[in-house]
């Protein structure tokens, strides 16, 4: 099985968590573009729908969904996203596509964070996938400087701009060996908006797709 059919055998294992009348979530990126066409199946269980990007928004349009703001639907019962790493303490880096600040607040306003990955997603220590970091453009230099500190190699993602204005710093070389922690270290460096790693708000459930099927991994 190539990668991308494992990335529609995840996306379609994510419906059977679309109950009826469900505030959704929808995260961005590879995975969850099939998980939007697979979602147009299931439409009349869903009471409401909201983005983590303006690209998923468009997708979900252009799927005959409402899109609402997050304001409008309140918290969330479901939040369904793909992740570009995630090891077995459900800790995930996620930002690959650049929505990783409104990814974040999505999962924190959850109730459950369901994550949507194919098996070369699944590592033992995070950060072979350089990790993404939203900053305030007058900050970059400043925070690139505070990442060489930490021994990670950042490089800006030339020409891109996220949803709320600001740029995004790939930090390669790091070994992620205590997520939390380093979560919480850089996400108080003055000018970084959000980083990458998913720990203090992990994933609840992980749909690992494989060779041999789906592998379904629950937190609680």
């Amino acid at each position: 099985m190539d990668q991308a059919q494992k990335k529609r055998q995840a996306a379609r294992a994510a419906i059977e968590f679309i109950e009826p009348g469900v505030r959704l979530g929808v995260g961005t990126g590879s995975t969850v573009n099939l998980f939007i066409e697979e979602l147009a199946r299931v439409r009349d269980r869903i009471a409401a729908v909201t983005a983590s990007s303006r690209e998923t928004e468009q997708r979900l349009k252009a799927a005959g969904f409402e899109v609402a703001e997050l304001a409008e639907t309140g918290d969330l019962d479901l939040y369904v996203d793909g992740a570009d790493e995630a090891n077995k303490h459900f800790h995930l880096i996620k930002g690959g596509g650049g929505a990783l600040t409104r990814e974040k607040v999505l999962a924190a306003a959850s109730r459950r964070f369901v994550c949507i990955i194919d098996d070369s997603k699944w590592v033992a220590v995070l950060g072979r996938f350089p990790l993404p970091v939203e900053v305030v453009p007058m900050a970059q230099s400043y925070v690139a400087r505070q990442m060489v500190r930490a021994r990670g190699q950042p490089i800006l993602r030339k020409g891109f701009v996220t949803d709320n204005g600001n740029v995004i710093l790939d930090v390669h070389q790091l070994s992620i060996t205590n997520p939390p922690d380093m979560e919480a270290r850089f996400n108080q460096i003055a000018g970084v908006v959000t980083v990458g790693i998913f720990a203090s708000r992990p994933a609840d459930v992980i749909l690992m797709a494989e060779d041999a099927g789906i592998k379904r991994f629950d937190r609680r």
